[in-house]
């Protein structure tokens, strides 16, 4: 049906129409030719502008290091270490929070959690 319609909207038989286009070389036409390498060109001169950009911010916004010297004349402080403090201040309520967080996790009752032993790790 579709070789019908294109043979009587175009007046021409089809075995012509397909003949002529076997026979009939490709020709590019230069235009298009121009078209991709100016779309590519555009494309590469826009990258190394954006390359070029990032650059200069980079140099622009960089922070410089600072020298620091150490000064001899002024002793270095000395930080003495403090002993550990292993008491836990409101163990019930700490004890209370965190069975409450693991049954609200677990999804069960906070009635239903036994505390065995509480440490500090």
């Amino acid at each position: 049906m579709g070789n019908y319609l294109l043979a009587q909207i175009s007046e021409v038989p089809v075995k012509e129409l397909e003949t002529a286009l076997e026979q009939a070389p490709e020709k590019s036409d230069p235009a298009s030719w121009l078209v991709v390498l100016l779309g590519i060109a555009v494309v590469f001169g826009g990258l190394l502008l954006l390359i070029g950009l990032v650059d200069l911010m980079n140099a622009t916004f960089r922070k410089a290091p600072k020298a620091e010297e150490p000064n001899a004349s002024v002793p270095a402080q000395t930080i003495a270490p403090q002993p550990a403090n292993n008491t836990i201040e409101n163990k019930q309520e700490l004890i209370a929070a965190i069975c409450a967080a693991v049954a609200e996790e677990n999804g069960t009752d906070i009635n239903a959690i036994r505390v065995i032993s509480f440490k500090k790790i």
